[in-house]
């Protein structure tokens, strides 16, 4: 017969198990990124906002279209890394303009 300390005086090996550790840093490195391209998205939906007819040039305009695209594009990829799948809320709470989504290949909210 073999003897078996009860399960609550061992360990658990979850914590000292080099494969929680990593799979910490790695979710901890998601969510800086993700925080990090939201940021930018956030920022360059601002510039595109902030465009004035009057002041700024359509080639200007349109440089800040392309950098807001890229960037909405960005945090899209990041949120889906992060297996966040519906993108609508993210949409609704940056105020993504439909000539974005446009670019992006959706066809609406």
């Amino acid at each position: 017969m073999s003897f078996r300390p009860p399960q609550s005086l061992t360990h658990p090996a979850s914590v000292e198990n080099g494969f929680n550790v990593l799979e910490y840093e790695l979710n901890a490195e998601r969510a800086n990124s993700l925080g990090r391209s939201g940021l930018k998205a956030e920022a360059a939906l601002a510039e595109l906002k902030a465009w004035e007819s009057g002041k700024d040039s359509a080639e200007h305009r349109d440089q800040l279209l392309r950098k807001a695209t890229d960037a909405v594009w960005e945090l899209f990829v990041q949120r889906e890394i992060c297996g966040l799948r519906n993108g609508r809320d993210f949409v609704q709470r940056y105020g993504v303009p439909d000539e974005v989504m446009a670019r992006l290949g959706s066809n609406g909210r």
